[in-house]
């Protein structure tokens, strides 16, 4: 098992998930009237088939990313990710 990293590097994110298969999406129901966009997920549609996630664009995840202060938790080998707070 390989150890999990924590990044906020928006190209090492994209790389990593588009690797995996993954794209950007947010919770649907989960969107902010205010300022925020909803709450963020690397949706990977070819593992998981979740009609509770919209696809997003890059630009508009990394918006709601910076906001959020939010860093990617993953494994290099794709078997773990998960969004965290940067200051943990």
């Amino acid at each position: 098992m390989s150890t999990a990293k924590k990044t906020t590097d928006h190209e090492e994110i994209k790389k990593w998930a588009k690797e995996q298969g993954g794209v950007p999406a947010i919770v649907k129901g989960t969107e902010d009237d205010g300022e925020g966009l909803g709450l963020l997920r690397i949706h990977f549609p070819e593992k998981s088939n979740d009609d509770d996630l919209k696809e997003i664009s890059w630009e508009e995840f990394f918006k709601e990313f910076e906001h959020s202060k939010l860093a990617l938790l993953h494994e290099p080998d794709g078997v773990f990710s998960k969004l965290v707070s940067r200051e943990d």
